[in-house]
């Protein structure tokens, strides 16, 4: 399986708190629920796309927390109830806590996390998807485990919370692989890992 993350963005790069005020207060944050008035149906249907691909999710514990505190209770058919991904398929969830993961599905990852992902990628399927879950994201991206970003652009600037790509990010190269933009000014971007970054200098 490929590994991909897909996540929320303000455009100066925060990832906390998208969908509500008391999502994530981590750090006293308070500016929780910017994605809701610009989530639109481009948006949805971009959204819906990516769950499609997928046969596997891998998610950190506070992301995993905020979903299972939901998807299981989603009984509206245009939302895929039951039959929504994130309720059909397997959950594997980076935690070291040890009560009980109750989502139907969800499977806890054990001993070295690295080696945990790569017998997971080495399965046959589609795409083990990372959703949110910056921590792991960062993780990851630190030990080269990540093949393709979905990074879902809002246009809010917040000037503080957690940041996806935060200090101590290894350098990497990414290759523009699809962009789309929606009417409420979301931009859609799909990024390939494509090793070290090139660098150069601008001539005079």
């Amino acid at each position: 399986m490929r590994l991909t993350l897909t996540t929320f963005l303000t455009v100066d790069g925060v990832m906390q708190a998208p969908g509500g005020a008391d999502e994530d207060r981590a750090g006293g944050f308070d500016l929780g629920g910017w994605l809701p008035p610009h989530f639109d149906e481009t948006v949805g249907q971009y959204m819906g796309e990516v769950l499609d691909r997928a046969d596997a999710f891998l998610l950190g514990r506070r992301t995993y927390d905020i979903m299972a505190a939901f998807w299981p209770h989603v009984t509206d058919p245009a939302e895929g109830g039951p039959d929504n991904p994130l309720n059909r398929l397997p959950k594997y969830v980076a935690t070291n806590r040890t009560d009980e993961l109750t989502w139907a599905g969800s499977h806890r990852l054990e001993g070295d996390l690295a080696k945990a992902v790569t017998e997971l990628k080495d399965r046959p399927g589609r795409e083990l998807q990372v959703h949110g879950s910056g921590a792991l994201a960062r993780s990851l991206m630190r030990e080269g485990l990540i093949d393709t970003y979905h990074l879902l652009i809002f246009p809010v600037v917040l000037g503080r919370g957690h940041r996806l790509f935060a200090d101590g990010v290894p350098p990497a190269g990414l290759r523009l692989a699809d962009s789309r933009t929606s009417g409420s000014g979301v931009t859609m971007l799909t990024y390939e890992s494509a090793g070290a970054p090139v660098f150069g200098s601008v001539e005079g």
